[in-house]
């Protein structure tokens, strides 16, 4: 008996599961793992699903912000097909103190049916109607993490590569040497405040970093660039660089480094900074400028006339166009081009697009009015 709940003890360390059956819909909450450290990832699934075909469910789900860890979401899928709404979401959690954390989440079911869905989109921008929705909200447990601190010295949290370019190791004095440094990998932002050490015996100039992300579903990969122009008016020497970063994979410790580089610097000859010219060149016309104006605006007119032809030219095409293509063409909102649709749906061309206006509507999941607009034409076609 106590082997048996040893190892769901065990298991539940890895592995967070809240489900719940409901008169209308089901729901699953899963972690992977719930005993981590500062900054390590966690993957948290929701799946909601909807079991009573006999009505409209509308969903509105949020893993709730707090100053104790840090939200991502990776992945969104969505099948609001009405009567059989189906969601997806994959977020990755950013614990960012030791201790006991809570994971809080919202959750809002929003009851209708279709007739209150059909009043709501006879609407427009001159007459908007509300859906009306009997909301409730649903109670839901949190996900408990027991967080532990870090080894000392530890500055990333991920599993990351560095790369590093110079673009020079000799130059003269005061002219600038570009360094360029990239972290990548996944994990927890690689944000590090000073990766060269500061000297009195050169002078750093940086910018800002760049930050460059992309979710999959094992996580965030980043990717993080320094870029810095050194300049110095002797040779100096850069010590090793170490970076001492922790792998949630292994849960072990690793260094990424920057061997010691240094540099030449050719100090300047005094003697060639001093004028020895008592009065400057004679001046000359330089014309480059007036001939680049010239050509700008020859370019100009080039254009300019272009385009024109190309109205005029227009004008004289002439087509026929099927009446409903120019009404779609013209409306100006979702709401709109729903009420012509919906007015034209006695063969059935138009069922796909409308669920998709209705979706757009009255749930979470937009599509562009462009993209509809555009499905729609082509149903005409």
């Amino acid at each position: 008996m106590k082997t048996t709940l040893g190892r769901y003890a065990l298991l539940f360390t890895y592995c967070f599961l809240l489900f719940l059956k409901a008169e209308d819909f089901s729901y699953t909450i899963i972690s992977n793992k719930k005993d981590v450290y500062i900054n390590e990832p966690i993957l948290l699934s929701v799946d909601l699903n909807q079991t009573n075909p006999n009505t409209i469910l509308l969903f509105h789900f949020k893993v709730n912000k707090s100053k104790d860890y840090k939200v991502v979401q990776l992945e969104a899928k969505y099948d609001d097909t009405f009567h059989h709404l189906k969601h997806h979401n994959l977020y990755e959690i950013f614990p960012l103190h030791a201790g006991d954390i809570n994971v809080t989440f919202t959750l809002v079911k929003r009851v209708t049916d279709i007739d209150k869905v059909r009043y709501f989109s006879s609407g427009d921008r001159d007459d908007f109607k509300k859906l009306e929705t009997t909301d409730l909200l649903v109670n839901l447990h949190g996900v408990q993490l027991h967080v532990k601190p870090l080894p000392k010295e530890v500055k990333l949290v991920g599993d990351f590569k560095l790369e590093y370019n110079i673009d020079t190791h000799s130059t003269k004095a005061f002219s600038p040497i570009s360094w360029k440094i990239t972290l990548k990998g996944v994990g927890y932002t690689p944000l590090i405040k000073n990766i060269i050490p500061k000297s009195t015996k050169y002078k750093i100039f940086r910018e800002k970093p760049l930050i460059e992300k992309y979710s999959t579903s094992k996580g965030m990969v980043n990717s993080v660039t320094y870029l810095f122009a050194i300049s110095s008016q002797k040779s100096y020497t850069i010590p090793n660089i170490d970076i001492k970063a922790f792998s949630p994979t292994t849960h072990k410790t690793y260094t990424l480094s920057i061997p010691k580089q240094n540099f030449k610097i050719q100090s300047i000859d005094k003697s060639s900074l001093v004028d020895k010219h008592n009065y400057p060149k004679p001046s000359h016309i330089d014309w480059s400028f007036v001939i680049s104006l010239v050509k700008y605006i020859f370019v100009f007119f080039v254009g300019y006339l272009s385009a024109n032809i190309l109205k005029w030219k227009q004008k004289d095409i002439k087509r026929d166009i099927n009446p409903l293509e120019e009404k779609i063409k013209d409306t100006k909102t979702e709401k709109s081009l729903l009420q012509l649709l919906m007015s034209q749906e006695k063969n059935k061309r138009f069922t796909k697009v409308i669920e998709k206006l209705e979706t757009s509507l009255y749930t979470d999941k937009k599509t562009p009015l462009k993209t509809l607009k555009k499905e729609a034409l082509e149903n005409i076609k």
